[in-house]
This record gives C-alpha cells, sequence and structure tokens, in this order.
C-alpha cells in the first residue's frame, strides 16, 4: 500500500508541475491558451502526457527508495546516542520507534518535509554486525555516508 501511495503522490506532483509550467506559458503568451492549438494533437496529446507521468511515478518508487547497510562492531545499545546527533546535524528529528527496536527520523523542516511530500522518514533498524538504514534513495546516501564516518574510525 506505501507503494502505491508514493506512487500517487509523485503523479500528483508532477502533474502540479506540468500544469504550472504550461499555465505560465499561455498567461504569458508564449503558448496559445486555447490547449487545441498549444498541443499538436490537442487533448489527445495531455491524455498521453498524463498516461507518461502515470508509468514515471508507478516506476520510480523502485528505484528512489533503498535500504543500506552500516556495519559497526559492538552493541548497538552504545551507537544510539552518535546516531542521534549525526541525524540532528542533518536536520532530522526523532519521530518514533519501530517495531524491530530501531528508530524512526524525520526532515525538522516543514518545507524540506513538503518537497518530498512527507516521505522524508528514515529508518534505522539493529541487525547483525550494524544497523540497516531505510528511506528516499538521495538522502539516504547522504545519511549513512555521515553515520558511517561518525560511527567508524578510519585514521590509520
Amino acid at each position: 500500500m506505501t507503494y502505491l501511495r508514493r506512487a500517487f503522490k509523485y503523479f500528483i506532483q508532477i502533474t502540479l508541475i506540468f500544469v504550472a509550467i504550461i499555465a505560465i506559458l499561455m498567461l504569458s503568451g508564449l503558448a496559445s491558451k486555447d490547449i487545441d492549438t498549444a498541443f499538436r494533437n490537442g487533448w489527445t496529446s495531455v491524455e498521453l502526457i498524463l498516461a507518461a507521468f502515470a508509468a514515471m511515478s508507478l516506476v520510480y518508487p523502485l528505484f528512489g527508495y533503498a535500504k543500506r547497510q552500516i556495519n559497526v562492531k559492538g552493541d548497538p545499545a552504545e551507537h544510539w546516542a552518535a546516531i542521534d546527533g549525526a541525524l540532528e546535524q542533518r536536520g532530522y528529528v526523532k519521530a518514533g520507534q519501530t517495531p524491530e527496536g530501531g528508530r524512526k527520523y524525520h526532515l525538522g523542516s516543514p518545507v524540506n518535509r513538503l518537497t518530498r511530500l512527507w516521505e522524508d522518514t528514515i529508518t534505522i533498524n539493529p541487525v547483525l554486525g550494524g544497523f540497516q538504514a531505510e528511506g528516499l534513495n538521495r538522502d539516504l546516501v547522504r545519511v549513512v555516508t555521515s553515520l558511517d564516518r561518525k560511527l567508524n574510525s578510519y585514521d590509520n
């Protein structure tokens, strides 16, 4: 269900951006206000564009969300303070616990949350050999790199 909710949110976001761009072009006089003139095939073109947006929205959650492993030694309980601090530095606040004994974090800024359509949650669960982080791929890469540097010493 989460997958379909995410796909629907992205469809709405892409469609609103498209409508805003077309409206600006039409209001500025750069494009005709008549849809049949503005698009080569009129309303058929609009339907095809929306179908393409729907297809893109259905595929995006496959690539937009990921899980990453953070390898650390020792008991996971001794690392939570460092994880909380690292995520706080990146603008995240603790949102709750997971059933697996992990924690959920989301962005503290309402503007950043809005730009991600409230799909900004990073979940960190303890697993054998460290932690597993799950969330939006573009944010997850930065968070995992930050946590890896914070939790592991790479000094030679």
